[in-house]
């Protein structure tokens, strides 16, 4: 089971160095273009797990500077970096699991490797949670590890801190966007900018409710 306090805790203590090492590879530019283009002009964006704005938040603010976009995170540190970073972002600190976000007031979301830091009872709840806050044929653009798996560092990226996870997987994920009333157009294979070796998916998927 992930304790959301620790994961809170072990982002607020390894920010920097986090942030530091956060960028987009090739696959995953791609991807992000690609979303950005099915969506409508100017649209009203949510960055779930936004952590200090880079890379995500910093591109929204450049491809659309007439619209401010969405951050959230549950990291203090991580929401005081994403200030400087991305000052015309409206940051919200909050659990993307209890979104505090109105009801169908976004057109698009993003959430990379951010499911992944609640524990299993959970990631269904923060799907519906996505669903209730998109408008109707809203898009998202989530990731999740392949395959199924658990698991706690207790030295995460060499600072002496803990970090935990729980990987629900391709299958799970995909049911409970499906559940969640989401209709999913498209699946990417990719691996994790961070760790070598681990295989990810990444659904784009469309709100039907």
């Amino acid at each position: 089971m992930v304790d959301k306090r620790t994961v809170r805790l072990g982002y607020d203590s390894v920010a920097e160095t986090f942030t530091d090492q956060r960028s987009f590879d090739e696959a995953e530019q791609q991807l992000f273009n690609q979303f950005l283009d099915s969506l409508p002009p100017n649209p009203r964006l949510l960055d779930v797990g936004c952590g200090a704005g880079t890379p995500i938040l910093e591109r929204l603010r450049d491809r659309y500077p007439e619209q401010p976009v969405i951050g959230l995170d549950f990291s203090a540190t991580q929401l005081t970096l994403a200030r400087e970073r991305a000052p015309d972002a409206s940051l919200v600190a909050g659990d993307m699991a209890t979104l505090p976000i109105a009801e169908s007031t976004v057109d698009g979301i993003l959430a990379f490797y951010s499911l992944i830091h609640l524990p299993e009872s959970q990631h269904q709840q923060a799907i519906a949670e996505f669903a209730r806050v998109t408008r109707p044929g809203g898009r998202i653009l989530v990731s999740e590890g392949a395959e199924q798996w658990a698991g706690t560092n207790p030295d995460w990226l060499g600072e002496e801190t803990a970090m935990e996870w729980h990987i629900a997987g391709a299958a799970a994920t995909r049911e409970q966007l499906r559940n969640a009333g989401f209709r999913i157009e498209t699946e990417w294979d990719t691996s994790d900018v961070l760790v070598d070796d681990e295989s990810w998916v990444f659904f784009e998927a469309v709100n039907e409710e």
